[in-house]
């Protein structure tokens, strides 16, 4: 298993980073709205719609809302971001009390609606971060060093758990060192683009927030497959699951990275 993920991840991971950067305007929406879409057939699943028609279903329409966004021009504006913000607000509140208020959100209907507030705001934050690629950069290494950072620190210290009744192998020791991790990471960035004290201070502080959004963003579709009894969203990458399992943390992440980086300056 752990060659298949190593051979699927630098198979899949170089030529994506590739296109993400060399593609642009309609190339790049339609290559980041084929991740979406292959994303929307899994979450589908996640919903309770096990059957072609229903899968096939919600795909086809997030595929619609995703060019009549392109075309009304709402796929670069900020709007669909506040959505994104008090979906995710939500999804912590169901996160934190599951298995208690699962009667909210079990139904097929709002499965469905949680997954377009999770993954067409995500679409249309990769696309503003599109305008600035070294912030598009940034936020991909930032969620993907807070998993490194949290696996290490988790094998290390994680005997408190995080959220055991959703994901049992999480622990605070692991949010601790995504935490840390982002960080140093935004220092970093802070000192390769010459900010002061200011502005770095408060590029650690929504580096903080979008690491703790892409935590979330993992646990929920945590949440979803233990309701639905199963270990991952798909099978399309091999060792990896599905391609909802890939960027489960970044459904969360980059539309709040998207909202908070003119705070940054």
């Amino acid at each position: 298993m752990l060659k298949q993920r190593v051979l699927t991840a630098l198979a899949i991971g170089p030529a994506s980073l590739i296109l993400l950067f060399v593609l642009g305007g309609g190339w790049f929406a339609t290559f980041v709205g084929l991740l979406v879409a292959a994303s929307a057939w899994e979450w589908s699943n996640l919903s309770g719609g096990e059957s072609l028609k229903d899968r096939a279903l919600f795909t086809v329409t997030l595929i619609a809302l995703m060019a009549l966004g392109w075309s009304s021009g709402a796929a670069l504006q900020t709007w669909p971001l506040w959505i994104a913000l008090a979906g995710w607000l939500l999804c912590l509140y169901w996160v934190i009390s599951y298995p208690d208020n699962t009667d909210q959100w079990r139904s097929r209907g709002m499965r469905y609606a949680m997954g377009l507030w999770a993954l067409l705001p995500c679409w249309v934050g990769l696309l503003l971060l599109r305008e600035s690629p070294i912030w598009l950069l940034y936020v991909l290494f930032l969620v993907w060093g807070a998993d490194i950072a949290a696996y290490f620190a988790g094998r290390a210290y994680g005997n408190r758990k995080l959220a055991p009744r959703v994901s049992p192998g999480k622990s605070w020791a692991g949010v601790y060192g995504a935490l840390g991790g982002t960080a140093v990471l935004a220092l970093i960035m802070a000192l390769f683009q010459g900010m002061g004290i200011g502005q770095t201070l408060v590029l650690v502080i929504i580096s903080a927030i979008v690491t703790g959004a892409s935590v979330l963003g993992d646990l929920n579709e945590s949440m979803l497959k233990r309701y639905r009894g199963i270990k991952d969203s798909g099978n399309l990458l091999p060792g990896h699951g599905g391609v909802l399992d890939r960027i489960d943390s970044l459904t969360a992440a980059i539309p709040i990275f998207a909202l908070l980086a003119p705070w940054i300056g």
